[in-house]
């Protein structure tokens, strides 16, 4: 008895430690056994004779050896040591069979963290302020001007792609028509998404949207779509300026932590093709972020369910945030153990069970899983996204090396240096799982609008980037420290928004301003179509004639249902929309297509000379 009294009592924290070196010390004995030529980290090769079963087993002989021995000896600095060591061998192994600059720095600056964890060891995250810094007003009259003067430029910038006829049916007049829809009938139905009537849920499961449809039946029209998405995401610095109070952050620091989010390149950026559900993850996710930093279940049960409803994938987000308080509760003590278990384990069953359910509707009911995108990591040759989880089990390097591969690095270099790269310095590891939307949804797919600042893919890792800046920012002893870096990462995102997305979004306004009487005689042209008169039209005109129950993009409709149409709108200069009309690989689709109309009864009714032509099925 005695004997076992001296027996040390580990913590979670040790056993976590311990899990993840033996799995480390797995996956690279696995990787250095393969023969030379597959360990080649561009191919699938490799991970394809990778064995999970062994991987699994040498992990679970590695947990159990690391766990008893240091029933017996303090091996916690043995431990850190070993998790560099282990990587650092990985890392070399790697680099030998697939060199790259971009690989060799991600290995430094993930040895660089390793390397200060085994010195120092982690933190237990800091809980928040009892006294919550007062702050004048004139710091929130500054914050809510500049959310304002975002507001404003992310509405001109959107609205204009609509005057100037620069939003494509791909997809803003999939929303347009929708929201129509929704307003006659309150269902999303869409006949331009998969040419034929269908609700969009049976493609992307967003109730959210619903959210904006009172604003809509106000105001029906497209461009109110585009002012709802900028309302919506300038309304993120609300939650983000509570939060930074939650966490003693001054007035001035508040106001620069929420200018940097507005002038964020990939926060701007992410309007640039239109609405998209995406739009309410950040501000929804911060909001979450808020409920939990102010130990609420209300505030946390209820964002946690509407970031679920933005989009089937946006139970990702919760099951990270879920994850994240699970390894705080096993890891640190004192009066937020309790919430954190709860709120952990009970966000992670409602976002697996969520998951689950709609992904199954979408696979039996809807169009499936978009599943494709990670076609770079799917080894066993299945569609599913649990080959993913496997992949990166079997060879965190594969995980790595796809990140950083050479077209994703502007894509790294606009979304983390204007941060000055806080949300990777800490030392309280626990955090650096928040990090997993950015490197699961923006750099470990090879859909290339996934890691491009332009696209909405971007609204949901902005929400765990940023908070991670106001909190590690927080940690900070020294204000005059946290001051510099704020300014250096503000001045950063305004060079950058400068240089990458003023001059994208300033380009619309000019169309407008330039053209406008132009776009009038188009605008009239189209409203030679009678409301409510079914329409096949080429994609830069589907915005406009939206508003009606059935209309097609010639493109991608089928001839059966572009003829069932009593009226087609032809953009002359849109070639690539009769392509399918070719024959013999030649230029001739717009004849062709023209002489097909004309042998169904349609007849020429309108036209802006050289531009359009508008033709009516004969009666």
């Amino acid at each position: 008895m005695s004997f076992l009294k001296n027996l040390k009592k580990p913590s979670s924290a040790d056993v976590i430690r311990q899990i993840i070196l033996a799995w480390l010390i797995a996956s690279t004995v696995e990787y250095i056994a393969l023969p030379r030529d597959l360990r080649a980290l561009s191919s699938l090769d490799g991970l394809a004779e990778m064995s999970l079963s062994r991987v699994i087993a040498v992990t679970a002989v590695c947990a159990i050896a690391l766990f008893a021995i240091a029933r017996f000896f303090d091996t916690s600095k043995i431990e850190r040591a070993g998790i560099l060591g282990v990587f650092a061998t990985l890392s070399y192994f790697s680099l030998r069979a697939s060199y790259s600059r971009a690989l060799l720095v991600a290995c430094l600056i993930i040895g660089a963290i390793l390397f200060v964890f085994m010195l120092r060891g982690h933190r237990a995250d800091k809980a928040t302020v009892d006294n919550i810094p007062k702050v004048g007003r004139a710091y929130s009259y500054v914050t809510a001007a500049a959310a304002l003067a975002f507001f404003i430029f992310a509405s001109a910038w959107t609205v204009a792609r609509v005057y100037s006829f620069c939003t494509p049916t791909y997809d803003f007049g999939i929303f347009a028509q929708m929201f129509h829809n929704m307003k006659e009938t309150g269902l999303p139905i869409t006949t331009l998404e998969r040419d034929g009537a269908l609700s969009h849920f049976a493609v992307h499961v967003s109730p959210i949207y619903y959210l904006m449809l009172p604003f809509y039946c106000i105001f029906p029209s497209p461009e109110t779509l585009q002012v709802l998405q900028a309302a919506v995401i300038a309304s993120s610095v609300i939650p983000l300026w509570l939060i930074g109070r939650r966490h003693g952050l001054s007035g001035i620091e508040r106001s620069l932590v929420c200018a940097l989010l507005l002038l964020y390149p990939a926060f701007m950026g992410g309007v640039s093709y239109d609405i998209h559900e995406n739009c309410f993850l950040t501000p929804l996710i911060l909001w979450l972020f808020y409920g939990i930093t102010r130990k609420s279940y209300a505030l946390t049960a209820i964002f946690a369910v509407l970031v679920l409803l933005v989009k089937e994938d946006a139970a990702v987000y919760v099951a990270v945030i879920a994850l994240w308080l699970v390894i705080r509760a096993l890891t640190e003590k004192g009066e937020g153990k309790r919430f954190n278990a709860i709120m952990g384990f009970s966000l992670i069953v409602a976002s697996i069970a969520y998951f689950a359910a709609v992904t199954s509707y979408l696979a039996t009911s809807g169009d499936g899983v978009m599943t494709y995108r990670y076609g770079n990591l799917m080894y066993d040759g299945s569609d599913s996204l649990v080959s993913v989880v496997k992949a990166v089990f079997l060879s965190p390097m594969k995980a790595i090396f796809e990140c950083v591969d050479a077209e994703k690095l502007k894509f790294i270099g606009l979304t983390l240096i204007p941060l000055c790269g806080l949300p990777l310095i800490t030392r309280r590891y626990d955090r650096l799982t928040l990090l997993i939307p950015y490197l699961l949804i923006n750099l470990m797919s090879d859909y290339q609008y996934q890691h491009d600042v332009f696209f909405q893919y971007c609204f949901g890792s902005i929400a765990f980037l940023i908070y991670l800046t106001a909190v590690n920012l927080a940690d900070l002893k020294l204000s005059g420290a946290r001051l510099v870096s704020l300014i250096s990462a503000v001045a950063i995102s305004a060079g950058c928004f400068g240089a990458v997305v003023y001059p994208k979004a300033i380009k619309y306004t000019e169309y407008v301003r330039d053209n406008e009487e132009f776009y009038d005689s188009v605008r009239e042209t189209l409203d030679l179509v009678p409301d409510g008169a079914s329409v096949a039209a080429t994609t830069f005109h589907t915005t406009y004639l939206s508003e009606r129950e059935v209309i097609y993009d010639i493109k991608y409709a089928s001839t059966e249902h572009i003829l069932e149409c009593e009226y087609v709108v032809v953009k002359l200069s849109e070639k690539t929309s009769f392509q399918k009309f070719a024959t013999n690989g030649r230029d001739n689709g717009i004849s062709n297509f023209v002489a097909l109309l004309r042998e169904n009864g349609y007849e020429k009714v309108g036209e802006l000379k050289g531009i359009i032509d508008i033709y009516k099925r004969a009666e």
